[in-house]
Formats: structure tokens, sequence, C-alpha cells
């Protein structure tokens, strides 16, 4: 058993952690203290707030006073992420931006965003071991597994919570390439179909149109057309789970190799170009600075491979 937490201890909330939950500011204190535990001490009054009871939903003002009881916490057999792990390593070189408020990386394909479901770690975790005197490192928001590009981290707390703000208000633009099937018509400059989301036994999340499902929006524009297929920018107004490639799919134009909704014909038609990932990328993001208030604009270049996929069907156009 890991004997760190074994004393009462007393934490003085700073402007950077105010206004979090006390159960949420505890889970991140508390490293592997399960959720019940966390609970259980709220509840029975050994953790105080001001010296007074409080409830799982209070949340922190700067200045609070937190006390900490002691906790047994069981060892974990998971080994830490090594910052010396190549895919760790490799996420280093893929730093776009960096301040003392935001962390900004090109997100490699196949890395998932965060741990877990049978994953040992992902950018969150590797990023946490490659900058381990970071006091504060959170993702702002999410990009699919097998999505690369523009991935924003909040480095302090208020940064964090302005940021979610900006998403909150759609005061964020992102912009996204697509290589999808067909020929997209230019007349269709959005599509707006409401998104309902089933989590299956498996635990795989599938996103279908259906009307009882939340309202979505993504706007798309043409940047490129070829024989197949169409290169276009799709800029999410909201924010669901697989959006674009759902929209896309409703559109009648699915994603170049999306395995779970795109087209296996298509792809075919795609072989000779080298491509074997989905054709997705974040590539702009444009939002305030937290702290500066300045309006900044930053994009991610394409990967090798779908850049070597647009050679290809760029030279067939020519022909």
């Amino acid at each position: 058993m890991k004997t760190d937490n074994l004393a009462v201890h007393f934490v003085v909330v700073t402007d950077d952690e105010a206004g979090q939950r006390i159960d949420n500011f505890l889970l991140a204190r508390l490293k592997g203290v399960p959720k019940s535990m966390i609970y259980r001490i709220i509840r029975k009054g050994e953790v105080r707030v001001n010296k007074g009871r409080i409830k799982p939903e209070y949340k922190l003002a700067e200045g609070d006073s937190v006390r900490i009881p002691p906790v047994r916490v069981a060892e974990s057999n998971a080994a830490p992420v090594s910052a010396k792990l190549d895919k760790v390593a490799a996420l280093a070189d893929c730093v776009i931006y960096e301040d003392d408020h935001i962390l900004v990386i090109n997100k490699p394909a196949g890395t998932a965003v965060h741990g877990g479901s049978g994953l040992s770690f992902g950018v969150i975790e590797a990023m946490r071991a490659l900058r381990p005197d970071a006091r504060f490192l959170e993702l702002v928001h999410r990009l699919d597994r097998d999505t690369s590009g523009i991935l924003l981290i909040a480095k302090k707390r208020s940064a964090l919570r302005a940021l979610h703000e900006q998403l909150r208000l759609k005061q964020m633009q992102k912009d996204y390439l697509a290589l999808v099937r067909g020929q997209w018509q230019s007349s269709v400059k959005s599509v707006q179909a409401p998104l309902l989301k089933n989590i299956l036994q498996s635990g795989e999340r599938v996103v279908k149109v259906n009307a009882e499902g939340k309202p979505s929006e993504t706007r798309f524009k043409v940047e490129e057309r070829f024989e197949h297929a169409t290169l276009v920018k799709a800029s999410p107004v909201t924010g669901r789970t697989h959006q674009i490639r759902v929209h896309t799919l409703h559109a009648g134009h699915p994603i170049a190799f999306d395995n779970r909704y795109g087209d296996s014909q298509f792809d075919e038609q795609l072989k000779g170009t080298g491509l074997n990932r989905l054709f997705l990328h974040a590539a702009a993001l444009a939002f305030t600075h937290p702290a500066t208030g300045e309006t900044m604009h930053l994009q991610a270049p394409i990967d090798p491979k779908l850049r070597h996929c647009l050679t290809i069907l760029r030279a067939k156009q020519e022909k």
C-alpha cells in the first residue's frame, strides 16, 4: 500500500484552481483514489472547506482552505508512462505552439487523446510524462483516435475555463480537411442533421442521424476536385461525437478509409494512392488567447501519407 497521503493536510485554493467542483479537485489531487472513496470522505465530513462540511458539487473559490484527510491508496499495477518510449518521445516533435498558458500539438493519426479502453496512454498522459514539472495539463477538446491535427491543451486551470467558455459560446473556429467520395455539390454549404449517440455493449460508440438526437451543424467548402473524390473543408459549428464523419455520410459522401462510416468500394478506388488511414485532419484553429486576448490562428500541416495521396490524385487529374 502507498502511504503518501497518510496525514491531514490543508490546501489553499489558487485563482487557477477556483471554479471547479470539490470532487474533481480531490480526484486530481489524490491520484489513484477511487471515486467511491472520494464521495465517502466528503459525505462523512472528513473533507472540509473553510472548516465547514460541503457537498460533492460544491464549487471552490479562490482562497478557500480545503482540509484533505489521510487516505490509503492501493498501489497501482500500471506502469507509469515513460518519456523514453518512442511513441511518447515522438510527440515532443509534434508541438506547434507553446507558452505559459497553452500547448498545441499536431496529433498523429492512430494516437488516442487519452488512455483507457485497453490503451495504456494517450496524448495527455504522454505530454505529462514529457513535462514532469508541469503542475497542470488538461485537454481543452478532443479528436478521434484516427483523426490527425491540431489539439489544444491548457497549462493552467484559468486557461481551461476560458477556452471551454469559448467552445460553449461557439467562439472557437475549427477547420478540418476531409477527402470524401464522389463530387460534393458546391450548393451544399451546410449540413444540419441531429445526431444521436449509441454506445454498444462492446463500449463502441456509434452515431446516427436521428430526429431525437442533438442539434448539429457542419459547414462545408470545396477545396479541390478529383475524378472520384472531393477534398472539402469541414467546419463544425457544434461539437458532437463523430460529427463530421456522420454528416459527410448523411450528405452521401463518406470520408476515405473511415472504418465505421465509410465505403469500402471508394477505399478500393484509392488503393493506388498508398492511403490506409482515415483522411480527416484538423488543419486550422482560431481562438482568443486566454491570457493576452490576442486572436490566435494556428495551422497544422497534413502528414506525408495524406500529402502523398493528394499528389497521386493530382497527377491522375493531369493525365
